[in-house]
């Protein structure tokens, strides 16, 4: 079986108010972006969200892609990148680095084909994409909630319905080998050998709490349990995507972590408790992260402000 899913990505003005999106069908796809980004970028993350969101399906994936920057990325230029630390043939600095290093991962261990498409003329599924992304770019630029999708709900498709019949893929198949090691970076959750859980869960709720992650939807969203709550200061009780969108529009403001301590409810959940200082003032938290497929993910968060002694 072979899923078939299109990504794309938009920004307005370029640079602007940017988006992305991958569309397999009306309940399997998923969007994001940034208050300001490129179409490369867009582009890029598209299928990075793509493959990260099926790594735990056995099926092999064909991302159809209207961009043949993305495609040679990977399929041509990217060997030649690395083994130049990541510089071009005339020497200079490879742009989007970041977001070429987080695709060069998630393509390990997959079996994918990419298939060029013409934009913006009739593909369904590709018009399916771009209608997304676009409506992320249009709300990040009107200050608006931003539509972030439902991802892959579940662990298996229900049935069919993601499989679309199309031509035989420009590109033949690759197979990526595993790597033995893996590499961190700010918008990446993958783990370093070393790392405990423990430790992964708490480097996770500290991103939560950095300005450059809380604005960026597509990031957030994939922090956050399918099932994600969270009962605020105010005592308000917030869904996954309430919060989502709330934090992609909120001032940044500097806040201190400190962690009480991590205790392993299950070999699959952990309960972190922490103490948050802000211009607010500080708040005993309570945070409920569980393995999914591998990946650590926020279930459940509680704040309650701490009484002035």
């Amino acid at each position: 079986m072979t899923i078939v899913a299109a990504a794309d990505g938009s920004a307005l003005g370029n640079p602007g108010p940017a988006g992305w999106a991958w569309y397999v069908d009306d309940d399997h796809w998923s969007a994001g972006g940034w208050p300001h980004g490129t179409n490369n970028q867009g582009e890029l993350m598209a299928v990075i969200d793509l493959l990260d969101s099926t790594a735990h399906l056995d099926e092999d994936l064909r991302i159809l892609c209207d961009s043949q920057y993305v495609i040679n990325a990977v399929t041509k230029w990217m060997p030649g990148w690395k083994r130049k630390g990541w510089r071009k043939a005339d020497g200079a600095p490879v742009l989007n680095r970041e977001l070429l290093e987080r695709l060069d991962r998630a393509t390990q261990g997959r079996t994918y084909t990419f298939e060029w498409v013409k934009g913006h003329a009739g593909h369904d599924l590709n018009e399916a994409a771009d209608v997304r992304a676009r409506a992320v770019a249009t709300a990040y630029q009107n200050g608006e909630a931003i539509p972030i999708g439902p991802g892959w709900p579940g662990t298996q498709r229900s049935d069919a319905s993601a499989e679309v019949a199309i031509e035989a893929p420009a590109v033949a198949p690759v197979a990526a080998p595993a790597e033995s090691a893996v590499q961190l970076d700010l918008f990446g959750d993958d783990v370093v050998l070393e790392e405990t859980d423990a430790e992964v869960v708490e480097r996770l709720e500290r991103e939560l709490l950095e300005p450059a992650v809380r604005s960026d939807s597509s990031r957030v969203a994939a922090i956050l349990h399918q099932d994600f709550e969270e009962i605020g200061r105010s005592g308000r009780l917030w869904g996954r995507d309430a919060i989502v969108q709330a934090l992609a529009t909120e001032e940044a403001t500097a806040v201190d972590l400190e962690v009480l301590g991590t205790d392993r409810l299950t070999p699959e959940s952990i309960l972190l408790t922490s103490r948050t200082t802000d211009a607010r003032g500080s708040s005993l938290r309570s945070s409920l992260w569980l393995r999914v497929n591998g990946r650590w993910r926020l279930r459940f968060h509680q704040g309650t402000p701490e009484a002035d002694s």
